[in-house]
C-alpha cells in the first residue's frame, strides 16, 4: 500500500498538469534565447500576426502558443501559473476575476486608455460584437431580422422550418457564451423570450463560434445566436452562406484582454509582448496586421455598448448567482 501511495505521489502533478490544446503550436523554434508561453482562447490563425509581429522586433525569442477554451483558462492558469507568462481570453468577467485573485503583474510602464485597462493588469486590445449568424439560403425573399424580437418572430412563424436547425454557446461550459448571456439578461427580457423560443425549437448548444459558423454555412443550422463577430467576419471573406446580424435593439460588445502572469519567469519580455499586442491593434499607428478588430476608438471615448471592464463583471461570478442564472437557462433552452 505504502508504494502505490508513493507511485501515485510521484505521478500526481503529471495528472494535474495534463491538458488537451485545442492548439499548440511554436513560433520561431530556432530562436537562441528563451520562450514566451502564451495561455490563450483566441484560434491561432487570428492572433498569429500579432505574434510574428513582436518575434520582428525581437528576434532572439520564440512564443509557445496554447489554445483552450475560455472556461479552462483559469483552472489551468491557476493549476500552475508559474507556467505561463501571458493570458489572453475573450471572456472578460473570468479575466477580471484572476486579475482580482493575485494572478496578474502591475504593469506600471504600459500607457492606455483608462476604460480599455482594470488596474494597470488587465489590458483590452479588440472588441467584438456578438452577432446572429443566418443561413442565407434559409430568409432567402424573406425579411432578415435586425432585433432579437424580428428574430424570435421569424422563428415563430415558420416552426417547422427551424426545428433543430438553430443553436448557440452551452453557457454552463462556454466562459464567453456564459458573459455574452449574462449581460444579454441584463439589458432585456427579449433574451428569456429568444432562449425559450430556440429551446421549443429542439436548440443545439455549441462550444465555439466557429463550429456554429461552420454549420450555419453548411446548412446544417440556419440560425446561430451570439457569434463573436470577428469570426463570423473573417469567415464571411471566404465563405457568403451566411448573412451576419448586428442586433440593433441592445448590441452586446465584448472586449479580448490580456494579462501577464504575476509568476512569469520573463517579466520583461512579458510585459513587451503586451506592449507589442496594444499596439498592433492600434489603427491610428497604422501598426493593425491581424484579422482581430481593433479596440474600437470612439471620439466621446468608450463605446456604451462595449461591456465595460470592471468589478461589476464577477456579479455572476458569485457561486449561487451563477447556479441559479445556470438553472433559469436550462429551464429555457432544454425542454
Amino acid at each position: 500500500m505504502r508504494y502505490i501511495l508513493f507511485v501515485i505521489g510521484l505521478l500526481w502533478p503529471a495528472f494535474i498538469s495534463a491538458q488537451t490544446w485545442e492548439d499548440q503550436q511554436l513560433f520561431n523554434e530556432a530562436a537562441p534565447n528563451q520562450t514566451l508561453r502564451i495561455l490563450s482562447s483566441t484560434d491561432t490563425a487570428f492572433f498569429s500576426p500579432i505574434i510574428e509581429g513582436f518575434l520582428a522586433e525581437t528576434p532572439g525569442w520564440s512564443v509557445e502558443y496554447l489554445v483552450t477554451g475560455t472556461a479552462d483558462i483559469s483552472r489551468v492558469l491557476q493549476q500552475d501559473p508559474e507556467g505561463y507568462d501571458v493570458v489572453i481570453s475573450s471572456a472578460m468577467d473570468l479575466q477580471v476575476k484572476l486579475v482580482n485573485d493575485g494572478f496578474a503583474l502591475k504593469l506600471a510602464d504600459i500607457s492606455h486608455r483608462d476604460w480599455a485597462q482594470w488596474r494597470q493588469r488587465l489590458f483590452a486590445f479588440t472588441s467584438e460584437p456578438a452577432t446572429i449568424v443566418v443561413n442565407r439560403e434559409a430568409f432567402e425573399g424573406k425579411p432578415i431580422p435586425g432585433t432579437r424580437q424580428e428574430l424570435i418572430q421569424a422563428l415563430r412563424a415558420e416552426p417547422d422550418l427551424f426545428r433543430g436547425k438553430v443553436g448557440t454557446y452551452d453557457v454552463r461550459s462556454s466562459g464567453v457564451g456564459y458573459l455574452f448571456a449574462t449581460q444579454d439578461a441584463r439589458v432585456s427580457e427579449a433574451f428569456w423570450r429568444l432562449m425559450e423560443v430556440m429551446g421549443a425549437l429542439g436548440i443545439r448548444l455549441y462550444c465555439c463560434s466557429g463550429d456554429m459558423i461552420d454549420d450555419v454555412a453548411s446548412g446544417d443550422l440556419l440560425v446561430a445566436y451570439n457569434v463573436l463577430g470577428s469570426y463570423a467576419a473573417a469567415r464571411q471573406a471566404q465563405d457568403n452562406r451566411f448573412e451576419i446580424i448586428l442586433p440593433s435593439d441592445f448590441p452586446t460588445t465584448m472586449m479580448r484582454t490580456g494579462f501577464v502572469s504575476k509568476k512569469t519567469k520573463h517579466p520583461a519580455a512579458a510585459e513587451d509582448f503586451v506592449r507589442h499586442m496594444i499596439e498592433a491593434q492600434d489603427l491610428t499607428t497604422g501598426a493593425k496586421s491581424s484579422p482581430l478588430p481593433p479596440l474600437g476608438l470612439h471620439p466621446d471615448g468608450r463605446n456604451p455598448t462595449v461591456i465595460a471592464l470592471e468589478p461589476a463583471l464577477m456579479t455572476y461570478l458569485d457561486k449561487l448567482k451563477r447556479r441559479t442564472f445556470i438553472q433559469e437557462w436550462s429551464n429555457a433552452v432544454i425542454q
